[in-house]
């Protein structure tokens, strides 16, 4: 049985203050045991981060981190099964998705932020004087700190270099804390990077849990210049409260409970496709799933039974069968929550279209976390199904008659993380684009991404945005120089 332990100052340690073990979500079996790093084990990292700051990669050019960035982008690739097989082995999602999405975009998110960085301008300008000399403002950008970067399980590499990469590249060290469900792809990074020459101490790793264990140690650290953090809103909450000590600067991508809304003249072929991919990709387990979707009343019918035949072609299995094309949620306990939704739906009357339980798997996968893809219809807008974010493959389908309803169904509730709007009327769509509160509306398409784009959530979504130069300005404190000339 393999054990991972902390990455610290560029070494590896197999201990720490208690022993777990990380279950493999397609047989329910322990993949191996990790160790939580303690207080002791997160100060040492924080050191080690903040004395690496005085060291040569702060020192470096933009364009000198960048050239080492895209070794480690590079290398990356060149073991790219190794990473492929530990992210599935954390998350069980079919290797056909992993190795198109999540290790390729992990790999690339170190490239493109190597060529992004060097492009993050200041800005000069003359400014008079009352004895006529006149004076020059101009902007320096300078490196935050030390990063606490806390990540994730649903998609722990990609989600993580997203953090990471621009962190490095403007010349940052980081802490990472990655999910206790998946750590072993943050960990086998470490490796990557003493491999490409990245100095000791500017990337750190340490596992464990969160509230009362190492995600609360490292998040309230007095050493720590900024917090980015991926996950649900209670826990950003409980972060925020922790960064207020000392008034650290954060950056959040929080919960969603995202809404689809579908036109009667849409490209139905099209619109049925993009929901599919958005309502049970990875199980449902994404941050921008549309578990909320609104279709216009003459279509209705018409989607909901097409919907309903293309899931009955979802086929969970071994995630190294090129035949699967589902995999589990990410545990039992993960599991348990999703079906107390299920069964709070059939409780308030729910129409069950398809799913709703748990499918017979055979042999060793029976121990898995497999759960059936699920289709709802007929339930107030007030149900706790339709309210709350569920974080699984379930949506429910409900329809509409005017714009006007569809934007308020779409704008209710607390959160605005992104939306998909399906429709062939761009004027209708510019119309609604302006008026639909999210971080992202994608027009007759989803999850179609440009990573010099603006990303973040607006109301309980988040706080900040990444992306492109956007995610540069969390990373880098601007000073302004003024010389009087």
């Amino acid at each position: 049985m393999k054990s991972l332990g902390q990455f610290i100052d560029g070494a590896y340690e197999d201990a720490g203050i208690s022993r777990f073990d990380v279950v493999n979500p397609v047989t329910g079996e322990v993949a191996y045991i990790t160790y939580e790093a303690g207080r002791d084990q997160v100060d040492r990292a924080v050191a080690a981060a903040r004395a690496a700051l005085s060291g040569p990669w702060v020192r470096f050019s933009a364009a000198e981190r960048g050239a080492i960035l895209r070794k480690l982008a590079n290398r990356i690739a060149e073991r790219s099964e190794e990473f492929l097989r530990a992210e599935v082995l954390d998350t069980g999602k079919p290797a056909d998705m992993a190795s198109h999405l999540d290790i390729p975009r992990g790999a690339a998110n170190f490239s493109f932020f190597a060529d992004t960085a060097p492009m993050a301008m200041g800005e000069a300008f003359p400014a008079p004087t009352p004895d006529g000399a006149g004076a020059l403002n101009y902007t320096l950008r300078t490196p935050r700190g030390v990063i606490a970067v806390v990540c994730p399980w649903n998609l722990p590499l990609l989600l993580m270099t997203w953090k990471v990469a621009p962190a490095l590249a403007c010349g940052n060290t980081v802490v990472v804390k990655p999910s206790e469900e998946t750590p072993a792809t943050a960990t086998l990074l470490g490796e990557v990077m003493n491999e490409v020459g990245i100095p000791k101490g500017v990337f750190n790793v340490v596992n464990g849990f969160g509230a009362g264990s190492t995600g609360e140690f490292l998040t309230s650290h007095p050493d720590i210049d900024g917090i980015t953090f991926t996950g649900e809103t209670v826990t950003g909450t409980a972060i925020m409260k922790a960064a207020a000590e000392g008034i650290r600067p954060v950056s959040f991508e929080l919960g969603g409970k995202n809404a689809a809304v579908v036109f009667a003249d849409c490209d139905l072929d099209r619109a049925i496709a993009g929901t599919m991919r958005s309502a049970f990709l990875n199980c449902g387990q994404v941050c921008l799933g549309t578990e909320r979707i609104y279709v216009e009343r003459p279509l209705f019918d018409t989607f909901v039974e097409k919907l309903a035949a293309q899931v009955k072609t979802l086929k969970p299995g071994d995630p190294w069968d090129k035949a699967s094309n589902f995999g589990p949620l990410i545990s039992e306990v993960h599991r348990q929550k999703v079906l107390s939704y299920y069964a709070k739906a059939k409780a308030e009357g729910a129409t069950i279209v398809t799913g709703g339980g748990i499918p017979d798997m055979p042999g060793k996968l029976a121990g898995g976390s497999w759960i059936e893809p699920t289709i709802w219809t007929g339930l107030p807008e007030s149900s706790a199904v339709i309210q709350e974010e569920i974080f699984g493959p379930c949506c429910h389908i409900a329809p509409f008659d005017t714009e006007d309803e569809a934007v308020a169904l779409a704008n209710a509730g607390p959160y605005g993380l992104a939306a998909s709007l399906w429709t062939r009327d761009l004027s209708r769509a510019h119309r609604l684009a302006a008026r639909i509160e999210v971080g992202t509306l994608w027009i007759n398409s989803w999850f179609l991404r440009d990573l010099r784009a603006a990303f973040g959530g607006s109301k309980k979504s988040g706080i900040g945005r990444e992306g492109g130069l956007h995610g540069l300005d969390f990373y880098t404190e601007q000073r302004n120089v003024c010389i009087h000339l």
